[in-house]
């Protein structure tokens, strides 16, 4: 039985179509990565799968359980971090996460939440009004781990953490689906995507233009293998022109002390010997794959919306907001 099964979707507000028929499938146990640029419609898909918004058309299948009709039963089994989450500054984290246990009729063992999220049990005592950006997203976490839900849903979750924070996230996300929860995981930082999820989807103007494995994804898309050449630094153009004389190169750039060649994965030595025949040393090359980045510019015609820039540190735009206080 799928995790989450979209048919159809559509949703209008006024004279705006924000889905356009959406079908999509979720499997059950999958760390799935929902993707899409800046108004595309994904806030409006995970708020019709929590029943927060009816769609115009179609429906909407959670674990089992019709969206509309069900909710109620629906958000029992599900853990939700939603983007922009505000927390009651009033309230302590302790009655914070009090407040979901109690919702769910759920068990709690405070200090154990708090020890996963990268908080202390002083941290609990206090009113969340005095909490750093970080560390109200890591409560938010952690209320979502409250009851050992059978789904995660996380939209944006590693906004406003540092790169540790960003690490443990992760780390968690891997943790509750290796206990056997489904992970909907939305964030416009593709490398983090990239490193935990197991299907993909891609929407673009209200609909999934593609929907499966990054390396499904690679395979499905022309953006080519990259074979990065290390020659000596006064050669590097004569190699370039080497390579782009080839009909397999679709492309070879000169990237600080490297050349860059995308070509077919089946003509990387046809490239090697190209260069050498030109008299020109290889020292070494290496091969690097598409990354989600590039996947995600090839299916939607652009790099807009979500972001690889800070993939390798695990932090986004909102980082420096996180500094103060998250660890």
């Amino acid at each position: 039985m799928p995790a989450i099964e979209l048919d159809g979707l559509t949703k209008r507000f006024d004279d705006v179509t924000a889905l356009r028929g959406v079908d999509m499938t979720v499997e059950d146990g999958d760390v799935f990565g929902f993707l899409g640029p800046n108004g595309a419609g994904k806030t409006t898909t995970i708020d019709i799968v929590l029943d927060f918004v009816r769609p115009t058309a179609g429906s909407a299948t959670v674990l089992g359980m019709d969206a509309r009709e069900e909710s109620e039963a629906i958000r029992e089994r599900l853990g939700v971090l939603p983007e922009g989450y505000d927390l009651y500054g009033r309230l302590t984290g302790r009655q914070h996460l009090e407040f979901v246990a109690e919702a769910k009729d759920a068990d709690l063992d405070v200090a154990h939440i708090l020890d996963r999220v990268g908080l202390d049990l002083e941290d609990a005592e206090r009113k969340t009004e005095g909490y750093s950006r970080g560390m109200k997203q890591r409560l938010a976490l952690g209320m979502a781990l409250v009851g050992e839900p059978d789904m995660l849903i996380l939209d944006e979750p590693s906004s406003g953490l540092d790169p540790n924070g960003a690490r443990l996230m992760r780390q968690i996300v891997r943790e509750e689906n290796e206990r056997g929860a489904t992970v909907f995981f939305s964030s416009h930082i593709l490398g983090q995507v990239e490193a935990v999820c197991d299907e993909v989807a891609i929407l673009q103007d209200g609909q999934i233009v593609a929907e499966d494995s990054v390396e499904g994804l690679r395979q499905a898309t022309d953006t080519g293998t990259r074979l990065v050449v290390t020659v000596a630094m006064d050669e590097l153009e004569a190699a370039a022109d080497a390579a782009r004389g080839l009909d397999v190169v679709e492309g070879a750039s000169v990237e600080g002390d490297e050349l860059v060649v995308t070509c077919d994965s089946d003509a990387k030595m046809d490239v090697l010997t190209a260069i050498e025949d030109e008299g020109i040393e290889v020292d070494d090359f290496e091969t690097r794959e598409a990354s989600l980045e590039d996947l995600f510019a090839a299916y939607t015609g652009d790099g807009e919306g979500p972001t690889a820039t800070a993939s390798d540190t695990g932090t986004d735009a909102d980082a420096s907001d996180a500094e103060e206080g998250d660890a």
